[in-house]
């Protein structure tokens, strides 16, 4: 990532770690908002796709589709951050409908729903974050306010993917999805098994193709040691994440993440 993009990371995740849901509310020589413009290009999501540490924990900007949906806290952040530069170059502003998440594409436009009393904002992603425990969003303080949880500092939410960038979907088409609403942006998989024998292979495949409805499997031809060797392997997860839960899940002998 460019110095700017880094920076802008160190600075908002020792800044979360201290004030995110914590503030009392808007200092008043914040009250005159910033410029909150949307910046898209291909240089920009490049740089803000590429896996980042903080902390010591590895994050994979990875695949979203409209209607993919996440549950767990939301937090805010405002005065302390406003006019400040978020992840993609922009200027935070405190007042607009915008948020940080830890892996959507920029841009990505998401309904974030308060669990506790259904009450919902639209808000578009253009920040990374929020690095605490437990937390898969950070709102602005207004799409914060506009669920209540400028008062209470953190809430329960589920999000929904609403739709993204066209810059994004474009350049995913080029990359040969097939369909316009779901955005590649990197491939996890899961090696199931591993045969001498293609037989075997072909049983693991059947077994596991179209699993839950959702993965897809394929066999890949190795020559180890003079050998052939048939790999299967399992792709459709959207997050090194959702790879590794689906191995803890199901408890298959030897499976290990892929990247394809």
């Amino acid at each position: 990532m460019s110095f700017r993009i880094d920076r802008a990371f160190f600075i908002t995740t020792i800044s979360f770690l201290i004030f995110t849901g914590c503030s009392k509310g808007p200092n008043p020589q914040y009250f005159e908002p910033a410029t909150s413009k949307p910046r898209s290009s291909k240089a920009i999501h490049r740089a803000t796709l590429r896996p980042y540490t903080i902390n010591g924990k590895r994050y994979f900007p990875t695949v979203v589709s409209v209607g993919w949906r996440q549950e767990g806290i939301a937090s805010w952040y405002g005065p302390n951050f406003h006019g400040g530069k978020t992840s993609n170059g922009e200027r935070y502003n405190m007042y607009a409908m915008t948020a940080a998440h830890k892996t959507l594409p920029m841009n990505t436009m998401v309904r974030v729903t308060n669990k506790r009393d259904g009450r919902s904002v639209v808000v578009r992603i253009n920040d990374r974050g929020p690095f605490v425990s437990g937390r898969i969003i950070d709102l602005s303080y207004a799409a914060g306010r506009r669920i209540g949880i400028d008062k209470t500092g953190t809430a329960p939410v589920t999000l929904q993917v609403l739709g993204f960038d066209s810059l994004i979907a474009s350049m995913a088409a080029k990359k040969g999805a097939s369909i316009r609403q779901e955005v590649v942006l990197s491939g996890f998989g899961v090696q199931v098994g591993s045969f001498r024998r293609i037989e075997g292979a072909r049983i693991y495949k059947k077994r596991y193709d179209n699993f839950e409805g959702r993965y897809r499997t394929r066999i890949r031809k190795f020559i180890v040691e003079g050998a052939p060797l048939y790999r299967v392997w399992m792709t459709g997860f959207k997050s090194e994440a959702e790879a590794k839960d689906f191995i803890k899940a199901w408890g298959i002998p030897g499976a290990f993440i892929i990247r394809g």
